[in-house]
């Protein structure tokens, strides 16, 4: 749980930059404040995090407990040698689960902390390949358990939908499948 005490140098990637916010959504799209807009992919997501603002007055254990509510850490490093604003600190927090680092970065992002502003955005160029085979892989455990749960009929079991046939088939041609059975021929 307690990462290396020592700071570790980590190279400054354009992912990391915090964008702007969005001003020109419409204002049906646009929600009570403003928000950058950016997409991620399961490849972009990591249980790594990088958290910047963080004032520089010995705040290591303060952000560790913040940090420390929505997981369990397997390394908590400050980041020297890193281009940061005047008089903050960033660091560099690796969580055991991808999950708690979604949640993390979800509640911490924006947040004040002891007068500074935190900025948290996923590293995971410092995943392993094992890292990333993992999480690719638990990815899609989670689908094939949602996909099941929203194809099983209490009463149809012989109705159930597999993935590829999911994937390729709309959901109007699903419908008519499970209505027909084997008399449903696709167009």
């Amino acid at each position: 749980m307690e990462g290396s005490s020592t700071s570790t140098i980590l190279k400054e990637e354009e992912h990391h930059k915090q964008q702007q916010l969005c001003e020109s959504r419409p204002a049906y799209r646009q929600g009570r404040k403003l928000v950058a807009v950016k997409v991620y992919t399961i490849t972009s997501e990591s249980s790594h995090l990088f958290i910047y603002g963080v004032p520089k007055i010995n705040l290591r254990n303060e952000l560790k407990t913040a940090c420390l509510k929505y997981g369990k850490i397997k390394a908590f490093h400050c980041v020297t040698g890193y281009k940061t604003e005047i008089f903050t600190e960033c660091y560099h927090v690796h969580f055991e689960r991808i999950q708690s680092a979604r949640v993390a970065k979800r509640l911490l992002d924006n947040k004040s902390f002891y007068g500074g502003i935190l900025h948290v955005c996923y590293a995971p160029e410092y995943e392993t390949i094992e890292d990333t085979r993992a999480k690719l892989q638990h990815r899609l455990k989670d689908v094939r358990n949602r996909l099941e749960k929203q194809n099983v009929w209490p009463n149809q079991s012989e109705h159930k939908v597999e993935l590829d046939d999911y994937i390729n088939t709309t959901k109007s041609q699903l419908k008519k499948k499970r209505k027909y059975g084997a008399a449903f021929k696709e167009d």
